[in-house]
C-alpha cells in the first residue's frame, strides 16, 4: 500500500519534477553522476580501460568498483534519512555519486581521476543549484530596513529567517518556509527573510554565524515588538546549533503556529473595525479598550522566556 501510494504522489508530482531536473545544473550533475558508468560500459572504450577481474573483460566491473558502489549506495541511504525535500534527496545523491566517481576514476587511471577533478571543481565555481522561484508571502529585509520593519508595530509577530545563498541546507529549506508563509501570513503575522551572507552586519546584531562549521544556517527567529521571543536551531555554550531538523511539521509545532495565526486573525478584525468607524466618522474613546494593542492580553505564544 505504502509503495503504491509513493508511486501515485510521484507521477502526481511528475510534471513539476520534469520542468524542475530539466534546469542546467541538474542535467550537468547528472551526467558527472553518471559518468564512470558510462566510460565503463561504452562500447569501443572499454575495451581499452585496465581491469582486475579475472576473466579479463574490462567493460564489466570488478569486484572493489562493486565494493565502492555499494558503499556510496550505504551512505546516500544513510544521508537520506534526514533529507526532507526532493532537492535534498537528489543533493545528496549528486554529491556522494561525485565522490566515487573521482575515487573510481583515479583508480582506473590517473590521467582520468585528474579529468574528472577538473571538472567538479570547474563545476562547484561556476555551477549554483537553481534559487526557489515559487509563489511566498515573504519580504525581504537588507540591513538598514529589518530593524524598522521589525519595530513598525508592536501587534505583528515577525517570523523571520536568515540564510545565505551559497548555503545547500538554506536552499532546502526555502520551499518549506515559501509554503508556511502561504498558509499563515496575515495582517498580525508576517513572515521575512534577510541574507546574512551579504549583510554581515545583521549576521553580528542578531548574533547568527554563518560559519559553516557552527551549522547555523538557516536559523528561524520569532520576534514580537522588535524582540526575539525564541529561534530555532537553538545554539549552545560553544556556539554550535544543536542539531534540530528543519521541516514544515517542527515548525509547525515548535513556534504554535497554529495558536499564533488564530490570534493574529482579531488583529485583521480590529484593523477592519478601525476603518468602518473612521468612515462612518467615530473614534475610540479616550480610555476605552477598543483597539489597543494585545501585546499585554494572552497574545503571547507560550514559549518560554528561556529560548531568546
Amino acid at each position: 500500500m505504502g509503495l503504491i501510494t509513493g508511486l501515485c504522489t510521484f507521477l502526481y508530482h511528475l510534471p513539476q519534477i520534469y520542468k524542475w531536473l530539466l534546469k542546467p545544473y541538474y542535467i550537468t550533475s547528472f551526467l558527472m553522476t553518471v559518468a564512470f558508468l558510462v566510460v565503463r560500459k561504452a562500447p569501443g572504450l572499454c575495451e581499452h580501460l585496465a581491469t582486475q577481474r579475472e576473466d579479463g573483460n574490462s567493460c564489466d566491473f570488478d569486484w572493489r568498483e562493486l565494493e565502492i558502489l555499494m558503499f556510496l549506495s550505504a551512505i546516500v541511504m544513510m544521508k537520506n534519512r534526514r533529507a526532507i525535500t526532493l532537492e535534498q534527496h537528489i543533493g545528496n545523491l549528486f554529491l556522494f555519486s561525485k565522490v566515487a566517481n573521482v575515487i573510481l576514476f583515479f583508480r582506473l587511471d590517473i590521467r582520468l581521476g585528474i579529468l574528472y577533478l577538473s571538472l567538479c571543481v570547474a563545476f562547484v565555481m561556476t555551477c549554483k543549484p537553481p534559487l526557489y522561484m515559487g509563489p511566498e508571502y515573504i519580504k525581504y529585509f537588507s540591513d538598514v530596513t529589518i530593524d524598522e520593519e521589525l519595530q513598525r508595530d508592536s501587534r505583528v509577530t515577525w517570523i523571520v529567517e536568515f540564510y545565505a545563498n551559497w548555503s545547500s541546507d538554506c536552499q532546502s529549506f526555502a520551499p518549506v518556509f515559501a509554503d508556511l508563509s502561504l498558509k499563515y501570513n496575515c495582517a498580525g503575522l508576517r513572515f521575512g527573510k534577510v541574507d546574512i551572507g551579504r549583510y554581515e552586519e545583521v549576521s553580528q546584531r542578531y548574533k547568527v554565524s554563518t560559519s559553516p562549521l557552527a551549522k547555523q544556517l538557516p536559523s528561524v527567529i520569532l520576534f514580537q515588538g522588535g524582540r526575539e521571543i525564541m529561534r530555532r536551531p537553538m545554539v549552545d555554550n560553544k556556539g554550535r546549533a544543536v542539531s534540530w531538523t528543519f521541516n514544515e511539521e517542527n515548525i509547525i509545532r515548535e513556534f504554535n503556529l497554529n495558536e499564533l495565526f488564530q490570534k493574529s486573525k482579531k488583529l485583521n478584525k480590529g484593523r477592519g473595525g478601525l476603518k468602518e468607524e473612521e468612515q462612518n466618522g467615530f473614534q475610540p474613546e479616550e480610555g476605552s479598550d477598543e483597539l489597543q494593542p494585545e501585546t499585554d492580553n494572552p497574545e503571547q505564544p507560550t514559549e518560554s522566556k528561556k529560548d531568546q
